[in-house]
């Protein structure tokens, strides 16, 4: 099969996939001779940027998956009639950010930097699949420990978790503005306890 026809097939599945395309998926889309899907998304960027097309291949939640460029998103905001790529509460943003960047963690512990009551909000995220349990903390009472899942990484287009903005970085926008928020200074003093759990978390490649 010419190197073309290759291109066409992988383009055929990133259209219809509502997931990221895998290796694993590719090749049990071939009887024999299963194209490099790297390879092949490399050749399809090239060939987009060239003709400039409107979208791109993304790597996403260890696959692939087309994406439209950041340019275009008003366009589709206004189609869509909608504010932002999820219906979440602010509530619920606040939660996930405490969640993905202190996991694995349990819900007093994010109570405790939100100061309110948050198990209305974690069931929430957690009948979304943007959460599951991890498992049980080892301290009183065992409380369950709750992490982020593929399909977060899926929802704001990361490949991995160590994808997302350092701790640093945020306080540095914050120092800009005060007013964008007051819990930065909960997350600052555990700035490198909760990078190493970024690193070593590795959920990209754990499905939901």
């Amino acid at each position: 099969m010419q190197s073309s026809e290759y291109q066409k097939i992988i383009e055929a599945l990133l259209f219809a996939g509502p997931e990221p395309l895998t290796q694993t998926r590719v090749n049990g889309v071939f009887d024999r001779d299963a194209p490099n899907l790297k390879e092949v998304v490399t050749q399809l960027n090239c060939l987009y940027q060239k003709e400039d097309h409107a979208f791109v291949i993304k790597q996403i939640a260890g696959g692939y998956q087309l994406v439209s460029r950041p340019k275009y998103e008003h366009f589709i905001r206004r189609m869509l009639n909608k504010s932002g790529r999820l219906a979440l509460s602010s509530a619920a943003l606040d939660t996930l950010a405490i969640i993905a960047y202190k996991q694995p963690i349990g819900r007093y512990e994010v109570e405790a930097i939100r100061g309110v009551d948050s198990s209305g909000v974690i069931k929430t995220l957690l009948n979304r699949n943007l959460l599951k349990i991890k498992g049980r903390d080892t301290g009183p009472g065992r409380p369950l420990l709750y992490q982020t899942t593929k399909k977060f990484l899926e929802h704001f287009g990361l490949n991995r978790l160590s994808d997302m903005p350092k701790l640093k970085e945020i306080a540095e926008l914050m120092e800009a503005d005060p007013t964008l928020g007051e819990q930065i200074e909960a997350f600052k003093d555990s700035d490198s306890e909760s990078e190493q759990n970024l690193d070593s978390s590795q959920l990209g490649s754990n499905p939901i």
